[in-house]
This record gives structure tokens, C-alpha cells and sequence, in this order.
């Protein structure tokens, strides 16, 4: 069943509708859940409605993967991108930290784009590539320091793709012959993700490198980062330190980003 609520409404309500084999409804919602927003949602459904009372940081997470699972799907987001995309759509600002999931937004390219940002999540992807070749382009996702292909879209949407990540990372979309860093901060399902982009010029176009780091997934304890005693006896020292600097070197992918936020 298509989710008949938006996230921002099914989220500031806490409240969310599953529909029955049977072909009724279910209406989950909390103590916390407004008296005007269960009204609301009986109105627009058609059949009987059942409700069942949840706690609500249940409801809140069930919420967050209804939509997230819904927006997931990259594929299907291909089938409905046409020849006519406008390109002025895609030079939009998008706000800082806005949740992907609150977008009322349907331009497709636009929605391609965040259902990748949910499929990288939902695999633990470290890396979303976008690789432009002659005749093709591929989207592969990095999990477990292994790339794998999730998309093999049309060439012509190449650029598209390109110029609606350097809107979103604060990249100057015009410049296609250097290369370029940036990095935006996102909000999915309530996840706040850091996203670091690089691009680079080829033969056959720009390709992209978006390194995604979620905060939530990378708060572990600091004792469980593996250090010899010493060390991590020396770094607990120096973050008790009412100041001073604290740095924190290593090569692409050895933690220092985790180890910042341990400690």
C-alpha cells in the first residue's frame, strides 16, 4: 500500500496508517499522538480503521523505516525519468540539514538521488561512486571496502546527476574541468549523515565520490575502538584537557572520524 501520510505530518503527529490483508486499516499512534490528527486520518481513509496504541519512540522508528523503505527503492525511481527533466529544477538550494524524507520535491532526478542516499544507508555503504563512462554510466556502492553496482542508468542522465550534487554540496556546477571537494550534511529518516563529495574530471564527464558518514553508526565507546591500554589511557588523558588541539591523522577510511566522535 502506498503510505496515504507525509513523513512531516506521519512525524510531528507521531502517528501512522498499515493497511490489513483484509483491506482495512490500521491506525498506530501514542499517548502523545494529537486528538486532530487521528480525526484527520479517519477522514481521508476509505474502510474500517483499527487502532493500536504504541510507545512512542516505537512508533517514531517504525515510521522512520515506513518511509524510508518506501523511498528506498532505486529502481523504480528510474522508470519515471523522461526526456524533458528541467534542468533549472535541479539548481534549487536544498536547506541545510533538511530530512530527505520531508521532501515534498518530486522531481525524479531529484528523487533518485535521495533514494540512493536510503539504499547506501540501509546497506552500512561507506561510499556512493558515480562512474561515467562513453556509451554508459554505473552507481556502485562501497560495503565492506567492496563496490557493488546498484544502477546502470541512461548516459544522459549523467549530468544531470552530477549538477544536482554540487547544488547540494555548495560546488560550483559550471566548472567541470578541475577537480572539486565539498560536503553537505543530511538528515534521512531522522539520521544525521555527513556527506563528503569529490569529483573529477574524465574522458566521457565529471565522476563523483560521495564518502557518507553517519553519526548515529559511528558514536561507539571509546573503549571499544581497540587501542593498546596506553594509548587510550594517553588519548582520555588529553580529551581532559581544558584546551589545547587534538589531532588525529590516518589514511582514507582508518577511523579517525569514529575516534573523534568515541571521544
Amino acid at each position: 500500500m502506498s503510505q496515504p501520510l507525509s513523513y512531516a505530518f506521519a512525524r510531528s503527529n507521531r502517528v501512522l496508517v498499515e493497511e490489513t490483508p483484509n483491506g482495512c486499516f490500521d491506525l498506530l499512534c501514542c499517548k502523545e499522538t494529537p486528538a486532530s490528527a487521528v480525526a484527520e486520518v479517519q477522514r481521508i481513509l476509505v474502510g474500517h480503521v483499527s487502532f493500536k496504541l504504541c510507545d512512542e519512540k516505537v512508533l517514531q522508528d517504525k515510521i522512520n523505516e515506513t518511509f524510508q523503505r518506501q523511498q528506498g527503492d532505486a529502481m523504480s525511481a528510474m522508470g519515471d525519468i523522461s526526456s524533458e527533466v528541467d534542468l533549472d529544477r535541479l539548481a534549487e538550494e536544498i536547506p541545510e540539514s533538511q530530512d530527505l524524507l520531508d521532501a515534498q520535491d518530486d522531481a525524479p532526478v531529484i528523487r533518485l538521488i535521495n533514494a540512493l542516499f536510503g539504499e547506501a544507508l540501509k546497506r552500512d555503504a561507506s561510499d556512493i561512486h558515480i562512474e561515467t563512462y562513453e556509451k554508459t554510466m554505473s552507481v556502485r556502492l562501497r560495503v565492506d571496502g567492496i563496490l557493488q553496482e546498484v544502477l546502470t542508468p541512461s548516459r544522459r542522465l549523467a549530468p544531470l546527476l552530477v549538477s544536482r550534487i554540487k547544488v547540494m554540496s555548495r560546488l560550483d556546477i559550471a566548472e567541470k574541468r578541475v577537480p572539486q571537494d565539498g560536503r553537505v550534511s543530511l538528515r534521512i529518516a531522522g539520521r544525521s549523515v555527513d556527506v563528503r563529495v569529490s569529483t573529477i574530471p574524465s574522458n566521457y564527464g565529471e565522476r563523483v565520490v560521495m564518502r557518507l558518514l553517519d553519526k548515529q553508526a559511528a558514536r561507539i565507546d571509546i573503549n571499544q575502538l581497540g587501542m593498546p591500554e596506553k594509548t587510550l589511557a594517553a588519548l582520555k588523558d588529553l580529551l581532559q584537557q581544558p584546551n589545547g588541539i587534538l589531532l588525529v591523522t590516518g589514511p582514507t577510511g582508518s577511523g579517525k572520524t569514529t575516534t573523534l566522535y568515541a571521544g
